[in-house]
């Protein structure tokens, strides 16, 4: 199984970003059917990409992660490379495409 880290606070945050170069940031709602609904879905695609770690934020117990990444919605996925964004899903996320360009950016790192 992939790494996947809960993610508590900002500072954790910020420190799961500076020590891994592939970082996909899931963040979510304990209310929000959705989210639960894609979670095991992203864990599940994301098996296929074992230099990328997950890292799952709560918005409700880390409140400054919606301002500090532009989060409007949830869940809101950022995949970041070396602390940078290049993708962002929300909400609604169609698979293949988000998976066509997971594959694009893995390429280059592996």
């Amino acid at each position: 199984m992939k790494k996947h880290s809960e993610l508590t606070s900002i500072e954790m945050v910020d420190e799961f970003l500076q020590q891994n170069e592939l970082v996909f940031l899931y963040v979510s709602r304990p209310e929000c059917s959705v989210c639960h609904a894609l979670l095991p879905k992203i864990r599940e695609l994301l098996e296929a990409y074992p230099m990328v770690y997950l890292g799952h934020v709560d918005a409700n117990q880390v409140e400054e992660v919606a301002s500090r990444f532009l989060i409007f919605t949830v869940p809101t996925m950022i995949m970041f490379v070396e602390q940078k964004e290049y993708i962002r899903a929300d909400r609604f996320v169609r698979f293949d495409r988000l998976e066509e360009q997971l594959q694009q950016i893995y390429r280059m790192y592996s």
